[in-house]
C-alpha cells in the first residue's frame, strides 16, 4: 500500500498543478478511501479519488483527463501493488486538445521537470542587482513570450482583482443618517406604542459597482492580445458574479458576438473553447465600424443601463467606412457613462494616430490605455477610477494628431 500510497501523492500533486486547490487534509481522506475500497476494481478507486479531490462540479472535466492521462495503461494500474509508478503519457501539442487538456499536461510535466531538477547542481547566483523574474514578466509584451511565460501570465491575469468606485443610484435603503425620511416606516413603528412615541426613520441611497461592458477586437491584428484579455475578463467576469456586478464581453472581427455565456464557464479552458467555436472570424479581418454599429442597435439598449463602463480593446486599424465609425463611437461614448480604449499601439513611445480610423474613435473616448502586458491590464485593474496620468496621455496623442 506504501507504492500505492505515492503514487496517489503524485496524482494529487498533478491536480493541484492543474488548478484544483487540494489540500493535505483532501490527500489524506484520499488515502483512506482507496484502502476502503480496495483495488479489485479501477471504477471504484476512480470514484474514492473522485469523491475527495473534487469540490466543485467545475473541476469534473480537469479530473476525467488527469485520471485517463496518469493512469492511461490498465496493466500499469494493476502493477501499482508492485511498486511500480505509472507511465506518463502526456499528449503531444500539435493534437487538438479538449478544455483543460493543456493543462494536465502541464501538470504532468512539471512533476517530470521537477525530479529533474533535484538531480542537478544548484548554482548559487548574486542577483541581488537584477530584476526578479515576475517584473521581467510583467514588463514584457505578450507577443514576445514563451509558452511557459505565457502560462504563467494567464494565471496571473485569472488572479487580478477588479475594485471599481461604487456609485450611488437612485434606489434607496433604511438608514440611521439618511437624507430622507421614510414616513412609512415611521408610521408602521409608531403604532407600536400606540403613537406614544414617534420617531423619525430615515432612508438613504443605496451604492453599487457599475455594469462593466467590453467590445474586444479579434482580427488578425490583435489575436495575441485578444487571448490575454480574455482570461483576464474570464477573472473579471467571476468576479462580477460573486459581487453581484454585470459583466458583458462582445468579440468583432467580421462581425459581433456576445460570448458572455461562454465566459461564465468556471474552468478557464472550457471557456476558451467554447468561445473559439462561437468566433469562426477569429484570427481574420476586421470592421469595427460595422461592429460598433451593431452593437449600438442591438445590444446598446440592453446592457448600457446604470452607469455603465465600456472597454474598448482594439488597434483601431479600420481602412474602411471611417466616416461610419466616427458616427458609431459618437453614440456609443454618449450611451456609457464612461469609454475607455485599451490599444496595444501604445506600447510605442512615439505612437501618433496617423490611421484615419485611430483618429475617428480617439475623438469620442474619456481615457486611452496600452493593453500589451500584465502591467498595462494591472494598472488598469487598479485604478479603473481614472488616473490624471491616463487622461494627460490621451491629451498628447490628440495634440499629435492635431
Amino acid at each position: 500500500m506504501s507504492a500505492l500510497a505515492d503514487n496517489i501523492v503524485y496524482f494529487a500533486r498533478t491536480l493541484r498543478r492543474a488548478g484544483l486547490p487540494i489540500g493535505s487534509g483532501q490527500i489524506i481522506e484520499a488515502l483512506r478511501a482507496v484502502e476502503a475500497v480496495g483495488l479489485e476494481q479501477r471504477g471504484d478507486v476512480r470514484s474514492a479519488l473522485f469523491a475527495t479531490l473534487v469540490s466543485h462540479p467545475g473541476q469534473r472535466l480537469i479530473f476525467a483527463q488527469a485520471f485517463d492521462t496518469f493512469w492511461r495503461d490498465p496493466k500499469l494500474f494493476d502493477r501499482a501493488m508492485a511498486a511500480l509508478l505509472p507511465h506518463l503519457d502526456v499528449p503531444r501539442a500539435e493534437d487538438t486538445p479538449a478544455p483543460g487538456t493543456r493543462r494536465v499536461a502541464e501538470a504532468l510535466r512539471g512533476i517530470t521537470a521537477q525530479e529533474q531538477a533535484e538531480k542537478n547542481v544548484i548554482l548559487e547566483l548574486d542577483a541581488r542587482d537584477t530584476a526578479s523574474a515576475d517584473e521581467i514578466l510583467a514588463a514584457k509584451d505578450f507577443e514576445q513570450m514563451s509558452a511557459e511565460e505565457l502560462a504563467r501570465a494567464k494565471a496571473a491575469l485569472q488572479a487580478l482583482q477588479w475594485n471599481p468606485a461604487p456609485r450611488l443610484t437612485r434606489r434607496t435603503a433604511p438608514s440611521y443618517i439618511g437624507h430622507a425620511f421614510d414616513m412609512r416606516r415611521t408610521l408602521r413603528r409608531s403604532l407600536k406604542t400606540g403613537g406614544a412615541v414617534v420617531r423619525l426613520e430615515r432612508r438613504a441611497r443605496q451604492s453599487r459597482e457599475p455594469p462593466l461592458v467590453v467590445l474586444c477586437d479579434i482580427s488578425g491584428s490583435m489575436s495575441g492580445y485578444a487571448r490575454m484579455c480574455l482570461h483576464f475578463l474570464h477573472g473579471l467576469t467571476h468576479l462580477g458574479l460573486s459581487h453581484g456586478r454585470a459583466t458583458h464581453t462582445f468579440l468583432f472581427g467580421t462581425r459581433l458576438t456576445n460570448v458572455t455565456r461562454a465566459l461564465k464557464l468556471r474552468d478557464p479552458d472550457e471557456a476558451l473553447a467554447k468561445i473559439a467555436a462561437l468566433t469562426p472570424d477569429w484570427d481574420g479581418g476586421t470592421r469595427i465600424a460595422a461592429a460598433l454599429s451593431a452593437f449600438n442597435r442591438d445590444w446598446a439598449r440592453r446592457v448600457l443601463g446604470q452607469g455603465a463602463l465600456v472597454l474598448l480593446i482594439t488597434d483601431g486599424l479600420e481602412r474602411d467606412g471611417v466616416m461610419e465609425l466616427g458616427r458609431a463611437a459618437e453614440r456609443l461614448h454618449r450611451a456609457a457613462r464612461r469609454l475607455i480604449w485599451l490599444n496595444p499601439l501604445l506600447r510605442y513611445e512615439g505612437f501618433a494616430p496617423k490611421a484615419q480610423g485611430v483618429q475617428a474613435l480617439l475623438a469620442h473616448v474619456d481615457e486611452l490605455r496600452p493593453v500589451h502586458n500584465l502591467n498595462s491590464l494591472s494598472d488598469l485593474a487598479r485604478a479603473l477610477g481614472g488616473e490624471q496620468s491616463a487622461r494627460e496621455r490621451l491629451g498628447q496623442i490628440k495634440g499629435r494628431a492635431a
